[in-house]
């Protein structure tokens, strides 16, 4: 079967900019070269800082930050807070926002090889690494607070809406991590794989518009809004879409990964980090016109990418980044109750871990008590 890169259908060049969790072989490349390989690979200790860690400008030496996708919407508060010099009022000399994409290496991957000091990442991705390789690592916050997964159909067409739904259709999923993902979503669901059928398609939702499928996983955020863009039959499409953060997967995503040995020993580096993130991201979700406007003329311009589509991308956004929750905690922080659902739907997924193997969100609580005006509501 030929599962190579379809051609972007007119209209929806946006369509492939599209991040899975569990994109291609992120964990094959830990499980291939094993840790030890990658570890020597990124040469000097990306978690180690020029100077001192007590702030001031670039007493912190340069940050490197792998970003999960490649430069769209996905990542607006790290754009607010390297355009307007929060990373530098940190302590950091220079700022590597370092592009991921299908081709790309898992975050978790650069992290341990020292290439960055930080992979934005998800729980479905830094869990099996720290239980399947024993890779050091832990994340040490949370941007998106719900799962951004779902099930995009078309009212024109047969539409999803329910897990009974399913029964009897074409549902089309990414080959790779989102299978794993999809299967989570199953088991948490005590839904039967044989009453429906599983089509192997890439990241372009137009074969929900040609119906070569009913249903196309995809980001809440993103293929939903491009498909509303378009028409069927001369009519433009309504989009349906099934939630996975509703139906039994409510794992958070674009997660901080870092090394366990970077929060022993560079604790300030990464606290200094956390503040500038939340102060780009508070602006961030304040001005969603202003974020689009960062990632389609200055971070993605190479992309090629739609203001009017990346400003709807960054509305629907700002639902998973902020809740009830992180208006009374501050951005990125995650209650016990999040914890233990995450740590529940991995389980569903295939991966026991305990909380305090995967998280340490004690840097951010200190971040807060030393800074509570950044706590914004």
């Amino acid at each position: 079967m030929n599962l190579s890169p379809r051609p972007r259908p007119a209209g929806l060049a946006p369509a492939l900019q599209r991040r899975t969790l569990l994109r291609g072989a992120g964990l094959g490349l830990l499980g291939a070269a094993g840790l030890g390989t990658l570890a020597a690979c990124g040469g000097a200790d990306a978690g180690s800082s020029t100077g001192s860690a007590s702030g001031g400008s670039g007493s912190l030496g340069d940050l490197s930050i792998q970003l999960s996708w490649i430069k769209n919407i996905e990542f607006a508060g790290e754009y607010f807070a390297d355009s307007k010099g929060y990373y530098t009022e940190a302590g950091f000399s220079k700022v590597n926002l370092l592009a991921g994409g299908s081709a790309g290496t898992a975050a978790e991957a650069m992290v341990l090889s020292r290439k960055a000091h930080v992979g934005l990442s998800s729980p479905t991705l830094t869990g099996p690494a720290i239980v399947n390789e024993q890779a050091p690592l832990k994340i040490i916050g949370t941007t998106f607070q719900k799962n951004p997964f779902c099930l995009v159909s078309m009212e024109q067409g047969k539409p999803v809406r329910s897990t009974a739904d399913l029964a009897g259709k074409k549902i089309g999923i990414q080959t790779g991590g989102n299978e794993q993902i999809f299967d989570g979503f199953c088991k948490a669901n005590g839904i039967d794989t044989s009453s429906f059928e599983i089509v192997p398609v890439q990241y372009d939702p137009s074969v929900v518009v040609s119906k070569e499928v009913d249903a196309f996983m995809a980001y809440l955020t993103n293929e939903p809004i491009l498909l509303a863009a378009r028409q069927v039959d001369g009519q433009p499409i309504v989009p349906v879409t099934l939630g996975f953060a509703d139906n039994g997967l409510p794992v958070v995503a674009e997660t901080f990964t870092v090394l366990q040995s970077t929060i022993d020993e560079k604790r300030d580096f990464l606290k200094a980090f956390l503040a500038a993130e939340i102060r780009g991201w508070t602006d961030a979700v304040k001005d969603p016109a202003g974020s689009a406007a960062l990632a389609v003329n200055t971070y993605g311009k190479d992309q090629k990418l739609d203001l009017e589509e990346q400003t709807k991308e960054a509305e629907a956004q700002n639902t998973l980044v902020v809740s009830d929750d992180t208006k009374k905690n501050g951005l990125f922080t995650m209650t016990d109750a999040l914890v233990e659902e995450n740590i529940k739907a991995l389980e569903q997924m295939g991966t026991s871990i305990t909380a305090e193997e995967l998280f340490d969100l004690s840097l951010l609580e200190e971040v807060y008590e030393e800074n509570p005006d950044l706590i914004t509501g």
